[in-house]
């Protein structure tokens, strides 16, 4: 990926960064309720900055950009994290590094114990680094693989932008909050126990204070 961003117009223009835009680019989907409601918004969208609120390391933060599917590299294999929508804020003199993953009704992939059949040198590899970057001892397999690098992504990009603040934020459109008790799982290895349109802050990983998120959308995106 290039290092020239172009900036959108309109939330259509997300559609070309998807890794599959005609399965994905869809009414009542993720990747376009969730492009729709942050285009709408030119900044935080009201829920996201009321799941900010609740958080008092994070209340106040601005957003100083964001950039829709953006690709971080993880070692053990050429696949990499890609951000739904990845954004760099600013609270006081601090910047923050959040990693939002849009839901609707798809679960978070699949479990630690499926994504790791069959087993292979580099999927070792990769589970080392992201436990370690997590800072966490060990990953139960139950756990849904795609918050585990969603949320080294946002660590990753917090160390190479000098941020002292990284967030994972899921903000899911499901009106019935789907996968919110696997979120929940995940959000209970850091001693946490995750609410809804809540940000809540997990651990200091290196300089790094991490926190944890899930804010709901409106459903007025599904249609759009």
């Amino acid at each position: 990926m290039g290092k020239i961003y172009i900036p959108a117009s309109a939330a259509d223009n997300w559609a070309q960064f998807l890794a599959e835009p005609t399965k994905h680019w869809r009414t009542g989907y993720s990747a376009r309720s969730l492009a729709h409601c942050w285009q709408d918004a030119e900044g935080f969208p009201k829920e996201v900055l009321e799941a900010l609120g609740t958080c008092d390391a994070l209340r106040g933060t601005t957003m100083l950009l964001g950039i829709p599917e953006h690709q971080v590299a993880l070692p053990g294999g050429s696949t990499k994290s890609q951000n739904d929508v990845w954004v760099l804020g600013r609270r006081d003199e601090e910047l923050v590094s959040i990693a939002i993953e849009g839901k609707v009704a798809e679960p978070f992939d699949r479990t630690v114990a499926e994504w790791l059949e069959p087993r292979t040198p580099g999927k070792h590899v990769r589970l080392q680094f992201l436990t370690e970057t997590l800072g966490l001892r060990e990953v139960p397999p139950s756990i849904r693989y795609q918050l585990l690098h969603r949320t080294a992504s946002a660590i990753l990009e917090a160390e190479r932008f000098n941020a002292s603040h990284a967030l994972m934020l899921v903000h899911s459109f499901s009106q019935t909050h789907a996968w919110f008790d696997d979120y929940r799982a995940f959000a209970a290895l850091f001693g946490i126990d995750a609410e809804l349109n809540h940000v809540h802050s997990a651990k200091k990983v290196g300089r790094v204070t991490l926190h944890l998120g899930w804010a709901c959308g409106s459903s007025e995106y599904l249609s759009r």
